[in-house]
């Protein structure tokens, strides 16, 4: 008898071991419920690309000067790095950017290593360029986005949103958001020519004379027998109070010409035609984003938690409001999922107990669950693609749903056929 179960595979084994097949659905249940539970669930797969920037800045520079000085030297560097596939490079005023893409097989951590080290021995770049950035492409996805709006001047609105960002970056689950639509502070300062002549004072007097007065300088350190002292000047302006004490001239009486005695020191914001309005209102937006491993309904709700209780600590005036939330048709598609899955089951459930027997409508009821478990168990083995709950998993899963109830459906009549033709024996 043995030896028959054994010949006729792994299916006849569980029929002569009815608790292995029972203990086995029910850890199959139990894994893919914990398993489903612990799944990263965002609105697009996580695909890492084979891909490094490379950014040098290059200040005041013409987009020819930066090709010559900053693309075709760093070309050149990187040109005998294995598994390069492409080099995409372009030049902008006061900016080099070189894309280098990498083939599937390429170590992307040992790639970088080779390329900085590379870039970082280039002994000929001009002097005005700044220390080149390298780094891998990382490819982030929105989850929502928010708007700071109300009743207030630009720069109280824009303190807010940056507080804003700020405590939503410090969230524990969320490390990205960005804010749009804020303006960059500017402090511009404006002369006559009259003023200039009456002084005997020139533009670049003036400029020189600002680029001294605010700046920051280390200043060595001074060796004691407690230890080293480091010295640092602390000069930088940062408000339009800081520039107007800036000293043009010291005269020889002892009086000092202030820049605020002949210019008009303004403190604003670079001048711009883009702007952003929320319900009518001037708005600043925030951002927030997943990137990795994160799980976007986490980040929604922690976002969403954070927002009502700092809606209620705000000045008058001043709102947060959610525009925009991804994570919504996330959980959408999710419930439409289990929504059809309980349908099919109840389907399945009234057509067999109808026409065949409410016990073969159990078992089938039964599998339908444990194999959309099994299904979660497995999908981190499978891809990068399946790695996650998103929405081309998602697709597949409320695809192959209509399958596997029509499957059930035939298993099932086919399993009752048998029995009532040939009787109810494990041989059969």
């Amino acid at each position: 008898m043995e030896n028959t179960t054994r010949s006729k595979g792994i299916i006849a084994w569980f029929v002569y071991n009815p608790v292995a097949a029972n203990l086995m659905m029910l850890f199959i249940l139990l894994a893919g419920i914990v398993s489903y539970s612990m799944m990263t669930k965002r609105m697009m797969p996580d695909v890492q690309p084979n891909i490094v920037s490379i950014n040098v800045p290059y200040l005041g520079a013409a987009p020819n000067e930066v090709e010559e000085g900053v693309i075709i030297k760093v070309e050149e560097a990187i040109q005998d790095v294995k598994g390069i596939k492409t080099v995409r490079s372009t030049a902008r005023e006061g900016m080099g950017n070189v894309i280098v893409e990498l083939t599937n097989d390429t170590d992307l951590d040992d790639a970088v290593n080779q390329i900085k080290i590379k870039v970082d021995s280039i002994a000929t770049f001009p002097g005005e360029t700044e220390k080149p950035v390298i780094s891998k492409l990382e490819i982030s996805a929105d989850v929502m986005w928010l708007s700071v709006f109300g009743d207030m001047d630009r720069r109280t609105r824009q303190t807010i949103a940056r507080e804003v960002r700020d405590e939503i970056m410090n969230l524990p689950d969320v490390n990205k958001a960005e804010v749009l639509g804020n303006r960059p502070y500017e402090i511009s300062v404006e002369i006559t020519d009259s003023q200039l002549r009456e002084y005997g004072l020139s533009m670049s007097d003036i400029s020189r004379a600002i680029r001294n007065s605010s700046i920051n300088l280390p200043g060595g350190a001074i060796k004691t027998e407690g230890g080293d002292i480091r010295l640092r000047t602390m000069g930088q302006a940062y408000s339009d109070l800081d520039f107007a004490q800036i000293v043009l001239r010291t005269n020889p009486d002892g009086t000092r010409l202030l820049l605020s005695d002949i210019a008009n020191i303004n403190d604003g914001f670079v001048e711009s035609d883009g702007y952003a309005r929320f319900n009518g209102k001037p708005a600043s937006v925030i951002r927030v984003k997943s990137m990795g491993e994160q799980n976007d309904l986490v980040i929604a709700k922690a976002v969403r938690k954070y927002m009502e209780q700092k809606n209620k600590t705000l000045p008058e005036g001043a709102k947060i409001e959610i525009w925009g939330d991804l994570s919504y048709y996330l959980q959408q598609r999710l419930d439409m999922m289990f929504i059809n899955m309980w349908m099919g089951i109840a389907l399945v459930l009234i057509l067999l107990t109808l026409f065949l027997r409410p016990k073969v409508a159990l078992w089938v009821l039964v599998g339908i669950p444990i194999s959309f478990m099994g299904a979660f168990l497995l999908m981190d083995k499978v891809g990068p693609v399946a790695t996650n709950i998103n929405f081309i998993s998602l697709f597949g899963l409320i695809l192959v749903l209509g399958i596997v109830v029509d499957d059930a459906i035939v298993i099932g009549e086919s399993v009752y056929t048998e029995i009532k033709e040939k009787g109810h024996s494990l041989e059969n």
